[in-house]
């Protein structure tokens, strides 16, 4: 038995979701990647697959040992592309995970950039709204952390942003500039009802927000809700159009501000600083072919929080 093989084909059937899926992915035909699966069992002593007439499921052990598989499929392809003449020759698949909003307004406008500089190397990304649940199925897997932030995986800092209190100039021609955080109680406020404010009811909502330099108090203000989402892009929509204040990351506000088509409201107050992270599986070596990704956004993020580009 062909034991390289076997894995590679038992992680295409996992990734592809199929044996007929695998086959063509490959270029085998589906008897042959169905026997070299059930060959891999027998070798093994232990079933990895559940085989229904609907879906196909990893068992314990199969989840086990795809992880232990793809470590090693990884460290094969990173021992071929180490010796290429130049990181420009690195060739393979880079899997990633990240939070929607990241996978959309973080890693989105460097692809073209990275094609262009690495055309050999392809990025598979995937999301997930939770995505800190599932770093070791991944080369790197990007997520948001605010500054208490103490995870227990090896992380790598991308880019510091904050949130920032937003509007759109006609909106504040009608209502007026606030001056200090109180003055927002007579302004209308377009909410964010993510997870971590879910359990908050009624019409008004206290928002806290706390210098943006130096160690002063922060305020709390009482702001009459006029929207509330949970999606960040109708927000932002909304506050484009005039409809109210919002707080919002500097990430997805940045073009709006550079073009005018929103203001930094309040600009020496904040709501919060975040950290976006380059989580990494815990295996001990990182691949050459990861480095050299997570060096290129390391480098282009901190010009996307000005709106700046990234090429």
């Amino acid at each position: 038995m062909d034991r390289l093989l076997t894995m590679r084909v038992f992680q295409a059937v996992v990734e592809e979701g199929g044996f007929a899926a695998a086959a063509r992915s490959m270029e085998l035909s589906p008897p042959v990647v169905t026997r070299l699966v059930a060959d891999l069992e027998q070798h093994l002593g232990t079933r990895l697959l559940q085989r229904t007439t609907r879906k196909l499921a990893l068992t314990d052990a199969g989840e086990s040992y795809l992880l232990r598989v793809r470590a090693i499929l990884h460290e094969i392809e990173d021992a071929e592309a180490a010796a290429a003449a130049s990181t420009r020759d690195l060739r393979g698949t880079i899997r990633v995970l990240a939070a929607p909003l990241l996978a959309t307004h973080f890693l989105a406008p460097m692809l073209a950039s990275w094609h262009a500089l690495y055309p050999k190397l392809m990025l598979d990304i995937l999301v997930d709204p939770f995505p800190a649940m599932r770093v070791d199925e991944f080369d790197v897997t990007f997520m948001v952390a605010g500054d208490d932030y103490d995870g227990n995986i090896v992380a790598r800092p991308m880019a510091h942003w904050e949130a920032v209190v937003i509007a759109a100039p006609g909106y504040l021609q009608r209502k007026g500039v606030p001056a200090e955080p109180g003055d927002l109680q007579n302004h209308e406020y377009l909410r964010y009802s993510g997870q971590l404010v879910r359990s908050q009811s009624g019409a008004a909502r206290r928002l806290r927000l706390q210098p943006l330099h130096g160690a002063g108090a922060a305020q709390e203000v009482k702001v009459p809700v006029v929207l509330q989402s949970v999606s960040a892009g109708v927000l932002l929509r909304a506050a484009v159009d005039g409809m109210g204040v919002a707080v919002m990351s500097r990430l997805l506000a940045a073009p709006y501000l550079a073009s005018g088509a929103l203001v930094h409201v309040l600009p020496d107050w904040m709501f919060s600083r975040y950290t976006v992270y380059a989580a990494l599986p815990s295996r001990r070596m990182m691949p050459a072919r990861t480095k050299v990704f997570l060096d290129f956004v390391s480098e282009r993020s901190p010009r996307l929080a000005y709106g700046h580009p990234v090429d």
